[in-house]
């Protein structure tokens, strides 16, 4: 046994006694603070000979007092507001029952009115510290390394503390949230390191408890994750303090469905817990929802391609564009371009980047990526270094009944933006993508599919020249929480307790979270940036098996604490217009290819002449501006099946190395399309 455990086991064996005798030296040496502080330290003789004499019935009554007070038979280090109350009581009682005693003897005469008065307060101080030193000991440790001091270079310091401590945002009752807090300073070596608190009953900020700041309520997570990121603190995990009324249903949800979108895990600790135990804390994940781990990437080759560039970000007030301003900005851009045609989304984004990462050069362009001219005027003023073109319409029956808007924004207005990137010679453009843009058969993913061709004709432009800006693709599925995406909507049929609708009971998507879609897209285009993709090719990302939407809706039930169809039902309300019954990652004309990249596949689509799609473009632009859904839709699916019509079906690989071996098909014959004679009919 070591030596400090050794000293632990004789202490416990002779707790009490060694108590007393430390008592006893607290009563005498604060009688003797008292004397010297009433007197100025000159303490006349006869007051000393009768302070010795009077010595043994202040410890005697002292002693006996203690011991009749309780103040053997607790446990200190574990210490709480009552014990303190008791303890000061003790030490009020010990001192007037020693003055009533002394009275009744006559052996008080030395001694000056003032000094049990004094003598208590010095006594009170001294038993507390001689029984709370290690806890305040400890508390004054872990404040030390809670501390993020500017300019802090002991690298080797904070890694320690990373590998040895999780950072754990505590959500609940500051009743509840106490007692996690005084549980985690009670271990010896506490698996979490609190960095805050978010308060469930007033949302109130600038207070402490135990230490620990208090930083808002639940609704403000993504403000304070953001702050605390800025400050080095990123947690890592929310602790939910849970009491007798445990936080379940839409509340419960919303936040596990806010901490995954900011790539944080959730354990909720029982609302009673051994204090000399391990918490034992369940995880609560809505990445669960997926039924696969999420991707972990090196940030260290992101940093390198990201630091000291201007980069843009069209888009910048959509969930796709803030999450990614928020993860460029760790990167140290030299200058961070927020573009976006909303005025509140954009002063959203720009208020949390410019408050959160204040070293930040950061400038919000209220600009609409339809506007050649002004989306012309931004690039020759500002020149960036990289631009992620994010800006989009995505929601699939809004655009399939408004075809000229879906045109304008995801076609002609993904061309404005790449013909800027190449005039003025940015490094390198990446749209983001859909897997809707693979055989598409309604006028989102059509519109999506022309954007990715006219990329990659204009990347392809560049073959052979090395300064050439590069034009890339990113492609991905549905993200897991994005604003009018599946989650929000489940979100709100739960909070109203209405039936989950869902479109078919076969319908499958690919999902993954917005912060794994945008490491992935960070990575994938810093990849190949350093390491030199093959031009013309679209990174499609990784995202595992495709989940059916009613096992989604039946998880989430789940995860609020109900049951499903028991508690609230599913409803199958039928596809709606544009939508397919299952999605595809590769079109059967383009080739798959392994990556050398982390997370990511490659497609080699057949490439299609820039002129041509170029007149394709302004013929579309002259229905659109004479608002002509019925033309403008014929030309864009014209366009695509003269594309499809001139490119060869390419031969399905066999070996697992060469393909997508992850992706399956839904066991459906084949998918049911919208009734709309307008839509084409894909064989």
């Amino acid at each position: 046994m070591p030596i400090a455990g050794e000293l632990r086991a004789l202490f416990r064996k002779w707790r009490t006694p060694t108590y007393m005798a430390y008592d006893s030296w607290a009563i005498a040496t604060s009688l003797g603070i008292a004397l010297i502080l009433r007197m100025n330290g000159a303490v006349p003789e006869h007051m000393v000979d009768g302070a010795l004499h009077s010595l043994p019935i202040f410890i005697l009554v002292g002693l006996v007092t203690f011991h009749w007070s309780g103040l053997y038979n607790r446990i200190w280090r574990l210490a709480s507001l009552p014990d303190l109350i008791r303890l000061v009581e003790a030490a009020i009682l010990a001192i007037t029952a020693t003055m009533i005693v002394l009275m009744l003897s006559q052996g008080q005469r030395w001694m000056p009115t003032s000094v049990p008065f004094i003598q208590c307060l010095v006594l009170i101080s001294l038993l507390s510290a001689g029984r709370l030193w290690r806890r305040v000991l400890r508390n004054m440790t872990r404040g030390l390394n809670r501390i993020n001091l500017p300019g802090m270079r002991d690298n080797a310091r904070r890694s320690d503390i990373a590998v040895s401590q999780q950072r754990a945002l505590i959500v609940g009752h500051p009743e509840y949230v106490e007692t996690i807090l005084r549980h985690l300073e009670m271990l010896p070596t506490p698996p979490y390191l609190p960095v805050g608190i978010l308060d469930l009953d007033s949302g109130e900020a600038h207070l402490r408890l135990r230490g620990v700041p208090m930083l808002g309520g639940v609704e403000a997570i993504d403000h304070v994750v953001s702050h605390l990121t800025a400050r080095n603190q990123r947690p890592t995990c929310i602790i939910l303090a849970t009491g007798p009324e445990d936080v379940v249903g839409p509340q419960k949800l919303k936040l596990v469905t806010a901490a995954q979108t900011l790539n944080l895990s959730v354990l909720r600790a029982p609302p009673a817990t051994e204090i000399n135990k391990p918490l034992d804390l369940q995880l609560i994940n809505l990445a669960d929802l997926l039924d696969r781990p999420q991707t972990q990437l090196d940030a260290q080759i992101v940093h390198r391609a990201i630091k000291g560039q201007r980069v843009l970000i069209t888009g910048a007030g959509g969930s796709i564009g803030r999450e990614l301003a928020r993860q460029v900005a760790i990167f140290e851009p030299s200058e961070l371009l927020l573009l976006d045609c909303g005025e509140f989304n954009l002063y959203s984004v720009e208020m949390e980047i410019r408050e959160n990462y204040p070293a930040i050069s950061c400038h919000a362009l209220l600009c609409s990526v339809r506007q050649r001219q002004h989306v012309m005027a931004v690039f020759a003023e500002w020149k960036p270094h990289f631009v992620f073109h994010a800006a989009a319409l995505k929601h699939v029956p809004l655009v399939e009944t408004n075809v000229c808007a879906g045109v304008q924004t995801n076609v002609l207005g993904t061309c404005n933006v790449a013909d800027a990137a190449k005039r003025h010679g940015v490094r390198a453009m990446v749209q983001v993508s859909t897997d809707k843009a693979v055989n598409p058969v309604g006028v989102m993913g059509a519109t999506k599919r022309l954007g990715e061709l006219y990329c990659q004709a204009l990347d392809l432009e560049g073959a052979g020249n090395p300064g050439a800006p590069r034009f890339m693709t990113v492609r991905f599925g549905n993200v897991l929480g994005s604003s009018g995406s599946l989650i929000p909507l489940f979100q709100r049929q739960l909070e109203s307790r209405s039936p989950l609708t869902v479109t078919h009971p076969e319908i499958t998507r690919f999902f993954m979270t917005v912060h794994e879609a945008v490491q992935l897209i960070l990575h994938s285009t810093a990849r190949a940036m350093e390491y030199g993709l093959k031009r013309g090719r679209i990174i499609v990302l990784d995202m595992g098996e495709p989940v059916k939407i009613i096992d989604i809706a039946r998880r989430m039930i789940r995860l609020a604490g109900l049951a499903p169809e028991r508690d609230v039902p599913i409803k199958i309300v039928g596809l709606r217009p544009g939508e397919k019954l299952y999605e595809e990652l590769f079109d059967e004309r383009e080739r798959q290819l392994p990556s050398d990249l982390t997370g990511v596949f490659e497609a080699e689509p057949v490439p299609v002449p820039p002129a041509r799609l170029q007149a394709g473009f302004e013929q579309l632009e002259r229905a659109v501006l004479a608002h002509d859904q019925v033309e403008v839709r014929h030309l864009l699916f014209e366009m695509l099946d003269a594309v499809t019509r001139e490119a060869p079906l390419q031969p399905r690989p066999l070996d697992k190395e060469n393909c997508l071996t992850a992706i399956k098909k839904s066991p459906i014959a084949k998918p049911i399309w919208p009734q709309d004679g307008a839509v084409r009919q894909m064989q």
